[in-house]
C-alpha cells in the first residue's frame, strides 16, 4: 500500500501488518481529522494552530517586509540565536536546500547558529563575527524566544549584542526578534527599536517552522517561502482527507502505534542523504516532546513514549547496521530516499582501481546508493524488521515543506491513539525552573 501528494510517496509495503489491520487502525483517527479541520477555521485561537501556518499571508508579508529590509545593510552574516523549536526547523530545511557546506561555497551572506552555551562555539562565532565588523562589514541577530526566558537564549543573545554595540552605534537596526507578543522579549524589542516578528501565541515550538521563526531566516538566505509554504499547504490538505488510503499521515501514524502496541517504542528516521541529517535532529524533537509523557488525556500515569533515533545512509550502515538487524526486534524504521539530486558524479574507469570492488565503474553515486538502500530494505525484509518509506523526488523547498508537515501531522495522529497532548511539555519545564534559581543564588 502507497499514497502519493503531489511527488512525495509514502510506501508501507514493509510494515508487517496487513491493509485491513492498518486501516482499521486508522479509522479511529476520523474524530480527529475532524477536530483539525474544525481549527483551520479558528485561526490561531486553539491548539491546533499550526496548521494554518502555510495560509497566512499577513504573516508572510511582514516577514518579507524585514527581509527585504535587513538585505539593505548587506550583512554578511546572519546570526540566529535560539535553541530547540526555535532553530532545528530553520536548520533542517537550510541545510536540505542549501546544503550542509553552505557556508563553504563562499555565499554573498553566511549563517551561524548560537544554540548551546558551550563557551567554544559562542567564542568562534563572537570572533567571527568581530572580524567582519571590524572590516566595516554587518551581521544580523536574529533573537528567537517566545517568551524571552530561554536561558541559553537570552546569554547568547547579551553577548552577541554587547558586541554588536561596540562596533555600531545603530545597533538596533541590525537586530530582529522573533517572539510572543506581550512577552518579555518582545516589550525590549520596543524600547531598543529591535525589528519584531511575532510567533502566533498557540504556536509551540516544534510545530513554528513555518511560522516568522523560521521563515524569516530562510527567507534573507534567499530560500523560496512560498514554495515552501506550498508544500506543507498541499501536505496538511491531504493529510486532512477522511479516506484513510488516501491520507498519508494517519496511515504512517496507525502503523506506528501499532508497532508501539508490540514493544517496538524506538522510531528510526534513516534519511539517505547527508544533507537531511538535521531532518532528524529536527524530528527527534518533535516526536519525543510531543509523545514523551507522563499522564495521558484523562490524567492517568502512563509514562508513555516512543524513542526517536536519526541515522543517516549509508554512514549508519558501517556503525549500526549489525545492532538494527542483529540486535533486539524493539525498532520500527522509516527511510527516506531523494529521487533527484542536485548534482551527478560517476565513478571515473580506472584499470587498477576498478579491480578493487566491480559493478562500479561508470555508475553513479546516487545509482550506488540506490543499489545500498535497496541490499538494505531486502535485509530488513528477510529478518522481519518493519519499515516504511518515504521517496522525495528532490530537496527542494516544496518538498521539504511536503516532508515537514508529514511528520507533524503524523505525530499528532499518533499522539492522539496514544491519548497524549501533543502540544504540551510540562516535565521539561521543572529542569529550566531550578537552573534559574541556581544561577540566581536560589538552591
Amino acid at each position: 500500500m502507497s499514497t502519493r501528494v503531489r511527488n512525495m510517496e509514502f510506501s508501507c509495503e514493509g510494515a508487517l501488518f496487513s491493509k485491513s489491520e492498518i486501516l482499521a487502525t486508522a479509522e479511529k483517527l476520523k474524530p480527529e481529522i475532524r477536530n483539525l479541520a474544525n481549527s483551520i477555521s479558528k485561526g490561531y485561537e486553539d491548539d491546533n494552530a499550526s496548521i494554518n501556518l502555510p495560509d497566512d499571508k499577513d504573516m508572510l508579508s511582514k516577514v518579507e517586509q524585514i527581509i527585504n529590509e535587513k538585505l539593505q545593510l548587506k550583512p554578511e552574516y546572519l546570526i540566529v540565536i535560539g535553541i530547540g523549536g526555535s532553530n532545528l526547523g530553520t536548520i533542517a530545511v537550510q541545510e536540505a536546500v542549501l546544503g550542509k557546506l553552505y557556508n563553504q561555497q563562499n555565499p554573498a551572506m553566511k549563517v551561524l547558529y548560537a544554540d548551546t552555551v558551550d563557551t567554544e562555539l559562542i567564542n568562534a562565532i563572537v570572533k567571527i563575527a568581530e572580524s567582519a565588523l571590524a572590516k566595516g562589514g554587518s551581521i544580523i541577530l536574529n533573537v528567537i524566544s517566545k517568551w524571552g526566558t530561554t536561558t541559553e537564549t537570552i546569554a547568547n543573545f547579551t553577548v552577541l549584542v554587547d558586541l554588536l554595540r561596540r562596533h555600531r552605534n545603530e545597533y538596533a537596526k541590525y537586530i530582529v526578534a522573533t517572539c510572543d507578543k506581550g512577552s518579555k522579549l518582545w516589550r525590549l524589542a520596543l524600547k531598543e527599536g529591535f525589528s519584531f516578528l511575532e510567533i502566533p501565541e498557540k504556536v509551540g515550538g516544534r510545530y513554528s517552522v513555518f511560522s516568522p521563526v523560521g521563515l524569516f531566516p530562510l527567507g534573507l538566505l534567499g530560500t523560496n517561502l512560498g514554495r515552501l509554504l506550498e508544500g506543507a499547504r498541499s501536505m496538511r490538505d491531504s493529510c486532512l482527507n477522511m479516506d484513510p488510503e488516501k491520507n498519508p499521515a494517519t496511515i504512517a501514524a496507525s502503523i506506528q502505534y501499532l508497532h508501539y502496541k508490540c514493544g517496538r517504542n524506538i522510531s528510526d528516521l534513516f534519511l539517505f542523504s547527508n544533507d537531511l541529517e538535521s531532518v532528524g535532529k529536527w524530528f527527534r524533537q518533535l516526536m519525543a516532546e510531543s509523545l514523551g509523557k507522563e499522564y495521558n488525556r484523562r490524567g492517568e500515569k502512563v509514562n508513555c513514549g516512543i524513542t526517536p533515533t536519526v541515522s543517516i545512509g549509508s554512514t549508519d550502515l558501517h556503525s549500526m547496521a549489525q545492532l538494527y538487524l542483529g540486535g533486539p526486534y524493539d525498532k520500527f524504521t522509516t527511510f527516506v530516499r531523494v529521487e533527484k539530486s542536485n548534482s551527478r558524479i560517476d565513478v571515473p574507469n580506472l584499470k587498477d582501481y576498478s579491480k578493487l570492488i566491480s559493478g562500479i565503474k561508470g555508475k553513479s553515486l546516487d545509482e550506488i546508493m540506490d543499489a545500498i538502500l535497496e541490499g538494505t530494505k531486502r535485509a530488513f525484509r528477510k529478518d522481519r524488521r518493519p519499515f516504511v518509506e518515504i521517496t522525495l523526488p528532490d530537496k527542494s523547498e516544496y518538498s521539504m515543506g511536503q516532508l515537514l508537515q508529514f511528520k507533524m501531522m503524523e505525530t499528532i495522529y499518533l499522539a492522539y491513539l496514544l491519548d497524549v497532548n501533543p502540544y504540551d511539555q510540562p516535565n521539561v519545564e521543572g529542569y529550566k525552573e531550578d537552573a534559574r534559581k541556581m544561577l540566581a543564588g536560589k538552591r
